[in-house]
């Protein structure tokens, strides 16, 4: 009885997940789709097989778009970002796990409401500030903001990750004469590695994607990442479906590919993190 249980279990499970990635794929599938077909084709059948695979959507779209310079302001934008989040964040971290901190309800308190404020009541302050400062179109000074935005998410997931970490490896690392900040990259940071690589990735997804702050700082046809550009370019060919699909698909396949390519270590990072401290 157990046995039969435990098999229509595991076919429900199975079912659900299916669903799932049906309801998840299919729209990318689509997409992919008509990426390939004529604008008629489209809007007479979204559903069948292009008649002719139409490849010239990808050129005309990378070029209509000004993907080139959209795409590698998107790359810096990311990587910076990626940078500042996961060296500020992961040092902090540190601190906050090792150090014994009284006030570590409100610093908790703190990292909780600034995940839970919308960003909409910043953007007119920031931009305010940013204008004065002549930092508008500046990808690097947008990426502060990422970097602010995603620090205390990455700070509370990278914490879990130190005080996993048993003390008697950093106090045996200062006996043999390390000095703090040796023991923090030669012994911490090859340890919380996983969780390292799971911000990142995390980081890295939302900033590709980022649209608000993207089109409200970065306004100049130089300066403008993927996203952006694709929503122009969207505005302006908006009866040419194939194109448009193909410019989602380049925008879409950069991100997909990263994820499919890490999707173990991100898996495996987020359990790794779930130690309560």
């Amino acid at each position: 009885m157990n046995g039969a249980d435990n098999r229509t279990t595991l076919m429900l499970t199975y079912a659900m997940l299916g669903i799932a990635a049906f309801i998840t794929l299919f729209p990318i599938a689509l997409m992919l789709l008509n990426s390939f077909k004529a604008a008629p084709e489209v809007i007479r059948d979204p559903l069948a097989l292009p008649q002719t695979i139409r490849w010239d959507n990808y050129t005309r779209a990378w070029a209509d778009g000004s993907f080139s310079s959209a795409f590698l302001n998107s790359a810096i934008l990311t990587v910076v970002t990626i940078v500042l989040v996961c060296t500020s964040g992961s040092m902090t971290a540190y601190v906050l796990a090792r150090k014994k901190i009284k006030s570590w309800r409100l610093v908790t308190a703190y990292l909780l409401a600034t995940t839970t404020a919308p960003i909409q009541l910043f953007l007119f302050p920031l931009y305010f500030g940013f204008a004065r400062l002549g930092l508008i179109d500046n990808v690097f000074a947008v990426a502060l903001i990422y970097c602010a935005i995603f620090s205390p998410f990455s700070i509370m997931l990278l914490r879990t990750y130190f005080l996993a970490i048993p003390k008697e490896l950093e106090e045996a690392a200062l006996v043999d004469g390390a000095t703090h900040w040796q023991v923090f990259t030669k012994v911490m940071l090859p340890i919380v590695w996983p969780g390292i690589l799971t911000v990142a990735l995390i980081v890295g997804l939302y900033t590709w994607n980022e649209f608000l702050i993207a089109t409200t700082f970065l306004q100049g046809q130089g300066s403008m990442t993927a996203i952006v550009s694709f929503f122009l370019f969207s505005g302006q060919y908006t009866t040419d479906w194939g194109q448009l699909m193909a410019g989602a698909t380049l925008v879409v396949l950069p991100v997909v590919a990263l994820f499919l390519f890490l999707q173990r270590r991100f898996i495996e990072g987020m359990t790794g993190g779930s130690v309560k401290g």
